[in-house]
């Protein structure tokens, strides 16, 4: 007969700084006082015990929304409603948000959206929420509470769905996504099988969800340490395509540092075409339309010649340039003369021409295309001269 596992001994958090800042104990003395219960919930108990950075800090409560609201508003603090018919409010403490959640279940499901009953049991918020990892709280004296054997995960470094995986995905098929997502952030080997086979199983649920959603899942993946094997593990499964036309250089990819935009250019087919597949920001796509049309660099280039190009293309654009080069060239990705050619804008400022059509109109040049002519020129002659001539030389160059 097969023996249970035995849970591994939960630590306690107590030494950490942001669990004794006094804004956040300001928080949790206030919603622990009178009949009510707080702890610190999710992402930051999740990366305390990986050991990473705490940044955002979230609070679960057993209070009802409109208690937390009249609670806080009474200690002075504002409070935004940024999510309160699923019991979410925004309280800021001394310039500090964070982000108070009422315990709550799971009434219906649709595949993008839930209807939440509001709970006082801690146990049955655990059971809803989306991975082990995350399903984990902590007191304000640092005390680690797990309903799920989150803490076992964590220690295996394995990303898992709490529940049934299938049944988890069905209440909100965004959980594909974010299961990669996390795998590339905090997994370790293969994906969970289970979980992998339910979003494999499941993976046209993501069709009807909205390409904001999509997006933001997707750029956090993007930037993981381990995002191009998990992006691999996605394309064989078949999901991958459900996310974007992909046609990926592997090599390339892993190869370019994590920036979301940069890598999105090389896993894409076409990125150009993504603005409104994706809902990219008009400079996302700018962005991703210069990295299209961005020449071929080299280390091997003169200075004159990188400070031209550097100049009409833009610090962006030639940042952008440089590392697709770099990672399309055998050379290493630590290589000293690239890395000198990444940092040419940081070493030579690009320059503003100092003349104006002003300038030329008062020289008595009249206005027009014979103007413009006269300009684009002018600006030619101070490129090719290597942007030295101040603008007294360029002025005197002009003849209307």
């Amino acid at each position: 007969m097969a023996t249970r596992r035995k849970a591994p001994d939960l630590p306690s958090l107590a030494g950490e700084s942001w669990l004794a800042d006094h804004r956040l104990q300001t928080l949790l003395a206030l919603l622990n006082g009178a009949g009510g219960e707080a702890r610190v919930a999710g992402g930051a108990v999740r990366n305390a015990l990986l050991g990473l950075a705490v940044a955002d800090i979230d609070v679960a409560t057993t209070l009802p929304p409109r208690e937390v609201v009249q609670r806080c508003n009474n200690a002075g603090f504002a409070v935004h409603p940024t999510g309160i018919e699923h019991g979410t409010v925004t309280v800021v403490v001394h310039h500090m948000p964070f982000e108070v959640t009422t315990l709550r279940r799971d009434v219906t499901t649709d595949g993008r959206r839930a209807t939440v009953a509001f709970t006082g049991d801690w146990s049955e918020d655990a059971a809803r929420r989306d991975f082990t990892m995350n399903a984990m709280y902590c007191d304000s004296v640092g005390k680690v509470y797990d309903f799920t054997d989150g803490y076992a995960d964590i220690l295996r470094r394995k990303v898992r769905f709490v529940g049934p995986p299938s049944r988890r995905i069905r209440e909100d098929y965004l959980r594909i996504l974010r299961f990669f997502r996390f795998h590339a952030h905090y997994g370790k080997g293969a994906p969970d099988p289970k979980g992998l086979s339910a979003c494999t199983r499941l993976r046209k649920g993501l069709d009807g969800l909205s390409a904001e959603r999509i997006r933001q899942e997707l750029l956090k993946l993007l930037v993981a340490p381990r995002a191009v094997e998990t992006l691999k593990a996605m394309q064989k499964a078949g999901i991958l395509k459900h996310v974007l036309d992909a046609a990926p250089e592997w090599r390339v990819l892993k190869r370019l540092p994590p920036d979301p935009i940069l890598r999105l250019s090389v896993l894409a087919r076409d990125a150009t075409l993504l603005q409104d597949h994706l809902r990219l920001s008009n400079e996302q796509a700018k962005r991703l339309q210069a990295i299209a049309e961005a020449p071929l660099l080299s280390p091997d280039f003169r200075d004159t010649e990188r400070r031209r190009i550097l100049y009409h293309i833009g610090p962006q654009a030639w940042r952008d340039a440089v590392h697709l080069s770099w990672a399309r060239s055998r050379a290493a990705v630590d290589d000293p003369d690239w890395q000198a050619l990444a940092g040419l804008p940081d070493d030579w400022p690009v320059p503003t021409f100092p003349v104006t059509g002003r300038d030329l109109q008062a020289a008595g040049f009249a206005a027009g295309p014979a103007l413009g002519e006269a300009l684009r020129k002018l600006e030619d002659w101070w490129i090719a001269s290597d942007f030295k001539p101040a603008r007294e030389d360029i002025l005197a160059r002009a003849k209307p």
